[in-house]
């Protein structure tokens, strides 16, 4: 008598085919995308708007894929059920992106007027919803309710129910969250600047300079100085004192009455003259090597940095030679006087 014979399929532990959906779904689901979201936090952030059946099979056609970790921030329309496969589709095409982008250094006004642009609404909405909800915002006491160099530059989601406040929210606590540490609190205090100092000097260094090892420098000038209770005489400040951007200062520029003209007073500006990116807070944070106490840009890409007088005299008549036969009506990378 033959005897019977029962076969059981046994897939090893984790081989089992993930749970996947067959095409393209139906219906329309928003989902946000955050900056720096990894692509399991993506994954599981569709699983549980039903999207996709599951995250492992999300991550496994990602994993497939050469552009499967380019997904951009920001909001998109898919659909429920769709296979994983199909939903990362339409994840790697940064056009179905909905999103704000808002570039490092923007000063706070500019971001206003970007996130009335972005929403549709009269010009003046947001710095009015700024003024009014000013303790919502959650800004910290050392900020004295200033929100300039606390809307972090990044890409935000835009949704249907984003709002100017919840913007500027989402924009602040992404700030905080990189100024609060004890990385932070100990940079401030070994250069001898509080945290929000050490804020003020990220948004001196992103205007001064346009790459991070000139920012590191530029951020190591302005604690020389300091140590050295020498002003600053940044261009860059006067600049935001006036709300312009231009490489030209007069001397009747550096006697303008305003707290922000480092040509008059000591010390460092009241508050950040914008909005510093990572960057920035990192040469803040990290600043170069060096003996520096002046620093010009003669011509894009070209910043020198001396700790003599005598040289820095000879590289700003460069950098007036340079402009004379290249007029540029505004650029990083202003310079500390000379005596």
């Amino acid at each position: 008598m033959a005897a019977a014979v029962a076969l059981f399929l046994v897939w090893p532990e984790g081989k089992k085919p993930a749970a996947d959906y067959v095409g393209g779904g139906t219906g329309r689901v928003q989902v946000s995308v955050a900056q720096g979201a990894s692509i399991t936090q993506i994954g599981r952030t569709l699983t549980a708007k039903h999207v996709i059946a599951s995250t492992r099979a999300f991550t496994e056609a990602a994993a497939k894929s050469p552009a499967g970790n380019r997904i951009h921030p920001g909001t998109y329309t898919l659909r429920e059920k769709m296979s994983a496969a199909a939903a990362l589709n339409v994840l790697l095409d940064p056009a179905n992106a909905n999103a704000l982008t808002i570039p490092e250094g923007w000063r706070t006004t500019r971001v206003y007027a970007a996130i009335d642009t972005r929403l549709g609404l009269p010009a003046g909405t947001t710095q009015a919803a700024a003024e009014e909800h000013l303790a919502d915002l959650g800004l910290p006491p050392d900020a004295s309710g200033h929100p300039e160099g606390y809307l972090f530059p990044a890409t935000y989601p835009i949704t249907g129910e984003s709002t100017p406040l919840g913007l500027l929210q989402e924009m602040v606590k992404e700030a905080t969250g990189r100024l609060d540490g004890t990385t932070v609190n100990e940079a401030a205090a070994n250069n001898n600047v509080t945290p929000y100092g050490l804020l003020v000097i990220a948004s001196l260094a992103q205007a001064e300079a346009d790459n991070p090892e000139d920012m590191a420098k530029v951020a190591r000038v302005v604690y020389n100085r300091l140590a050295k209770n020498m002003p600053l005489q940044l261009d860059s400040t006067i600049n935001y004192a006036l709300g312009r951007s231009t490489l030209t200062t007069t001397v009747t520029d550096t006697k303008l009455d305003s707290p922000f003209n480092t040509y008059a007073h000591p010390g460092l500006p009241p508050t950040p003259i914008g909005n510093p990116g990572r960057d920035a807070l990192h040469a803040a944070i990290h600043p170069a090597d060096g003996d520096w106490l002046y620093f010009v840009t003669v011509q894009p890409g070209d910043t020198r940095f001396t700790d003599s007088s005598d040289q820095q005299r000879k590289n700003v008549d460069e950098f007036n030679a340079h402009r004379a036969q290249n007029p540029s009506p505004s650029a990083a990378g202003s310079s500390p006087d000379v005596p």
